[in-house]
């Protein structure tokens, strides 16, 4: 695989994410009504959004390895690390303060997992590999 395989990948990744969000979504709705479906839809937004951080702290990352040595920053990692907790907190006092359903938020937050399998899957079929 070469580059620009990888970047139509990584493109291609939210989009997984919202088709199997929305079929989640439908499923916990049937089996656990409304509070399930808000759960799940919590979580799968929060994936999306750990995605989209984790994509931006790597992205910094490599950005300061790549830098030269007398202009890296210092600091980087404490500023990556206080946005991961502080999503993490949020998203705990949002689900023990409400009334989500709290499996069907985890299982949301599942959905980007799910989406890289289903990523996996298409590139072998795409592709060919073996």
């Amino acid at each position: 695989m070469t580059a620009v395989d990888y970047e139509r990948a990584l493109r291609r990744l939210p989009n997984w994410m919202a088709a199997l969000g929305v079929i989640g979504i439908g499923v916990a709705f049937r089996l656990s009504g409304i509070s399930g479906a808000a759960g799940f839809l919590l979580g799968a937004m929060a994936a999306w959004l750990n995605l989209r951080l984790i994509e931006r702290g790597v992205d910094r990352l490599i950005r300061m390895v790549a830098a030269e040595p007398g202009k890296a920053r210092t600091g980087g990692g404490v500023r990556i690390f206080a946005q991961f907790a502080i999503f993490a907190a949020i998203g705990f006092v949002i689900l023990r303060f409400t009334g989500f359903n709290l499996m069907a938020a985890l299982l949301g937050f599942l959905v980007c997992p799910a989406a890289a399998l289903v990523e996996i899957v298409y590139e072998l079929f795409t592709y060919g590999h073996s």
